[in-house]
Order: structure tokens, then sequence, then C-alpha cells
């Protein structure tokens, strides 16, 4: 017997990531996981510009504000244990400052206002379907941001529920981007404080709803994180310590699926001339100051303007910036 694994084979998309097309993730892990690795790798990216989200009216409802360009207020913010947060945004939004906070999602919310318009790609990773309600005024939040369990109600969305809320709201994307293609992705991360039972019965309830979404719309798709996760790699290896996260191997993996799918070989050759750049630059300088040193950073100056040369889409202004700052402090100490 040779096999001892259920591999899922992928065939590939009908469109394709490139340097000049952008991608916009919102949502679970698997928006964090992927969007970080294309953003590392240059691809223009914008990744969950309100915060990691897990429920699909909070999905929802960020995608909406960014259409809108809905401009957020103190009205919006809530005060408790020293912070100002809003209960839209993950708690990465939270500040002592309550003009800092809108500051930052004002502007992250244009940004992402004027990327989805121009946007190739959506993916839209459901992580759990459920989701609590603020008791005093019946708005569904994003995040508790560790407020008493008692100022929430705690419910489940059903399939019809989450059909009734997207199919209408797709048709909204599009009249806003009529080009958009939509992927929907399911999280592999496990909800295990909804205890096993609720879990699964969430994850259930989320997959039938995206593939009756998928259905009612031709610009729907679906790329099964969820599915590689849970039968491809099917062993605690793959898990980090706390048995619940994809770890770096597993993500490493979906991601070599992802690429299968959505991204040609023509556009990874370049992405992996990015990547050794990437491991060049992160490496721990044991000489500065040193005409080796001096080398090593040329050579990677010139491998950047040489990519920069063919594909001008590019950015790569952080790296020049760094590099031109180090040359500039070495040749003044040599």
């Amino acid at each position: 017997m040779s096999q001892f694994r259920t591999e899922i084979f992928l065939k590939k998309s009908d469109f394709f990531i490139d340097y000049s097309s952008k991608s916009f993730f919102i949502g679970s892990c698997f928006s964090d996981n992927i969007g970080n690795i294309l953003k590392d790798l240059k691809f223009p990216v914008v990744l969950n510009p309100f915060g990691v989200l897990y429920n699909p009216v909070s999905v929802k409802n960020a995608l909406k504000a960014i259409i809108d360009k809905k401009v957020f207020t103190e009205n919006d913010l809530n005060f408790a244990n020293d912070k100002w947060f809003s209960y839209q945004h993950h708690g990465s939004f939270s500040s002592t400052k309550k003009n800092e906070i809108l500051d930052n999602i004002n502007k992250q919310s244009t940004l992402a206002h004027n990327f989805l318009a121009k946007t190739k790609v959506l993916f839209v990773t459901f992580g759990t379907a459920w989701y609590y309600r603020l008791k005093a005024t019946g708005e569904i939040v994003a995040n508790c941001h560790k407020q008493a369990a008692q100022l929430f109600q705690r419910e489940m969305l059903s399939v019809n529920e989450i059909v009734n809320l997207w199919t209408p709201f797709i048709e909204h994307l599009q009249t806003f981007n009529p080009e958009l293609k939509i992927v929907f992705t399911l999280s592999p991360v496990r909800h295990w404080k909804d205890g096993a039972e609720n879990n699964q019965l969430s994850k259930s309830v989320l997959n039938v709803a995206i593939h009756e979404i998928i259905n009612k719309n031709s610009h729907c798709s679906y790329f099964p994180a969820y599915e590689i996760m849970m039968d491809d790699l099917r062993d605690y290896r793959f898990y980090s310590d706390d048995f619940l996260h994809p770890n770096k191997l597993a993500v490493n993996y979906i991601w070599s699926k992802f690429c299968t799918v959505f991204i040609e070989d023509k556009t990874l050759q370049i992405s992996k001339k990015i990547e050794k750049i990437n491991k060049a630059l992160s490496h721990k300088i044991l000489h500065r100051n040193t005409p080796e040193h001096k080398k090593f950073l040329n050579d990677q100056l010139d491998k950047i303007h040489n990519l920069s040369a063919q594909y001008p889409e590019i950015d790569f202004s952080d790296e020049v910036d760094y590099l031109s700052k180090e040359l500039s402090t070495i040749n003044s100490s040599l």
C-alpha cells in the first residue's frame, strides 16, 4: 500500500493573481495567514482593514462600511479598561487615545475603499456562525473586547440568515466593482470555547451557507482551506501548541495549494526571487560596516533594481530605503 493520506487535488482557477492585480482579504485566520504571505511577497494586497473578523454579519458590515465610505466618529466608540474601542473592529484597533483610534480607523477604511474599487479578487473567510449581540443596543458585535459576558446575548446564525444576508450584498459588491471575483473560504481553526459539538455545528452551517451563496452567483467560488486542514493534514503535527491553529508547516502547505489554484508559474517565479531577497535581508549581520557587508548590501540592491526594471508595478521602496541608509552608514565609516 503506497497511499497513506487523502490528498486533495485542486484545479487551476479561471482567473489568477499576479503583481498587476489587487487582492483583498477579509475575515478569519485564512485571510491573515495567506494574506500576509502575499503581502510579504510584494503582491498588492489589503488585509483585514477592520482587524480579524469571525462571523458573517460582521464581515458583511465591515465591507458595507468600506463601500459606503462611512466616517467613524466618537459616537461609534466605547470606553472601558482604560481604552477606546469600536464594537465593529478587532481589539488591535483599541487605544488609550480617542483621536488616535479614530484617525487609524478612518484612514484604513478610506484606503480600503479605494483599493476595493479596483480589486480583482475578494477573499472572504468565515470563522464561526456564533455571534454576540450587545443587549443595550441590539448591535451584533465583531469583538466583545473582553467586556462582561452579561452585556451580550450569544446566538447562532442559521443557513438561511447567512444566505439571505449575503446574496443581495454580493449584488451590492458587484455594483460597486463589476469586475470583482469573490472567493469564499471556511476557517479551519476550531472555536473550542464553543465545545466540540457546537463548533462542528457552526462550521457545518457556514459550509452549507457558503455553497448556497456560490450556487446563486457565478462570480463566487470556494477554496477548500478547511477541507485541506481537516482531511489532507489530519494529524496534530500540523497544529500549533494550542492544538487548534495550523502551524507554519500547515500554513505553508495550504499556501502551496493556494498557488496551485490562483497563481501561474511565471508569477510564482517572480515571487521566489522576492522571497530570496526577503530571506537575505532577514539574516543576522555578524560583521557590520565591513567591505563584505557593503558587497552584500550592494548585491541585494542590484537584485532589487533588476526586478524593478522588469516589474515596475512591484513596490520595493522600503527595501531600497533601508539598503541605501545602510550603505550610507558604511561609506561614512570605511
